[in-house]
């Protein structure tokens, strides 16, 4: 991996939720290539150690389902084993669901029947969205900064310019991003004390396992959202990992971003920004 700059975390011990997927198999490749030892957590326990194997001897990956204490607990005990205290977390996990996925960007009283609306949207789709994303980093955090408070930390969420602008069709992604921003701001005021800093990286879009059937069609031809995206995108392209490493080492280093706590960083090539005018 070619990291844009390099930071020394050779006495980081870190976990990564949601190593399995596409964008935080590439943090954990980046936090090990500057040093830190590294624990892959995922539920998918298979693709969480195809990643870690290609790191090598400074991860690991551990099965773990972010919604279950008892999971996260044994977790825990296990990258203790292998590595010791945990000072750097990575909360990762999330992602979107159908079932709190409308078809309409806007209500009309005249909309088809085979149209999913909001008034559609099952409630256990909602709930699950919110697990995923807030509960999964409330009950993560609870297991893992109770060792930080004698010691200090770095606690670092993964949001979404969706908590800045919502977007059409996910009321449920949006408002659990948003309030994922939110928790991130009052962690860094509970914890200062403790010298636990805790900030967010905000992602704009970037093409991963989970939305890759929206973006493009079975040709490969950028969809109709996609046009959307980009025009409101000044950058006009999606994000590459490659571009939220640098916001990933710096918040990781205590060196860098010492005095930086309760932030949500944006990387969305100006989409947050942009008014449509």
């Amino acid at each position: 991996m070619k990291l844009p700059f390099h930071v020394d975390l050779s006495s980081a011990v870190a976990v990564v939720t949601g190593a399995g997927g596409v964008l935080m198999s590439e943090f954990a490749k980046a936090l090990a290539a500057c040093g830190a030892r590294v624990a892959l957590l995922d539920i998918n326990f298979e693709a969480a150690k195809k990643f870690a194997d290609e790191i090598g001897d400074r991860a690991i990956a551990v099965r773990c389902n972010c919604l279950d204490r008892e999971s996260i607990l044994q977790a825990k005990e296990t990258v203790g084993e292998a590595f010791g205290r945990v000072n750097l977390l990575i909360n990762g996990a999330g992602g979107n669901n159908a079932r709190a996925t409308c078809d309409n960007e806007t209500m009309a009283p005249d909309l088809p029947a085979s149209v999913k609306s909001f008034f559609d949207l099952e409630e256990s789709g909602l709930k699950f969205v919110f697990d995923l994303n807030i509960t999964s980093a409330f009950l993560v955090t609870q297991v893992f900064a109770k060792d930080m408070v004698e010691g200090g930390g770095n606690i670092i969420n993964i949001s979404s310019m969706n908590a800045f602008r919502p977007l059409t069709k996910i009321p449920a992604y949006s408002a659990a991003k948003a309030g994922v921003s939110n928790f991130t701001q009052w962690l860094a005021v509970h914890f200062a004390p403790c010298h636990i800093r805790a900030n967010a990286i905000a992602p704009g879009f970037f093409v991963t396992n989970q939305n890759r059937d929206l973006l493009y069609g079975p040709d490969g031809a950028p969809t109709a959202r996609t046009g959307k995206i980009l025009a409101a995108t000044p950058q006009k392209r999606f994000g590459e990992v490659s571009d939220l490493i640098g916001t990933l080492l710096w918040l990781a280093s205590d060196e860098a971003s010492g005095f930086v706590t309760g932030s949500v960083i944006a990387v969305d090539g100006g989409f947050a920004a942009y008014s449509g005018v």
